[in-house]
């Protein structure tokens, strides 16, 4: 679903904004929304989430607002009804957490960042 601004937002570059939608929504429990870019925004313009992407939780019932930010060297208007962002909404599993001395064995073990190697 495309997110909308209800409002007119200047973006100066390099600083970012909470534009509003005027969208509201339920989530069903079991249930997230995703705030997602629009590739165009980024491509033509250098605009982008700041919090890509972003997590509506079931429990939420206020506005959606759209955190964008400009990575260009231009100043960008964001006009009412201009398309800002994307929502999809998914299913997720919960998770009951236990604490834990020990882990299991894996053959990535505590291999962090670039340990899977390019290929």
């Amino acid at each position: 679903m495309d997110l909308h601004s209800v409002e007119q937002v200047e973006l100066p570059p390099g600083r970012w904004a909470a534009v509003p939608t005027g969208v509201a929504v339920e989530i069903p429990p079991g249930f997230e929304g995703q705030v997602r870019p629009r590739s165009g925004l980024a491509a033509k313009h250098g605009l982008a989430l700041l919090n890509a992407p972003g997590t509506i939780d079931p429990g939420y019932r206020g506005e959606i607002k759209v955190l964008l930010i400009n990575h260009s060297d231009q100043p960008y208007v964001i006009r009412p009804g201009e398309r800002i962002a994307q929502l999809v909404v998914a299913a997720y599993q919960a998770v009951v957490w236990e604490w834990s001395d020990d882990l299991e064995e894996s053959s990535r073990a505590a291999g962090g960042f670039g340990s899977t190697g390019k290929a």
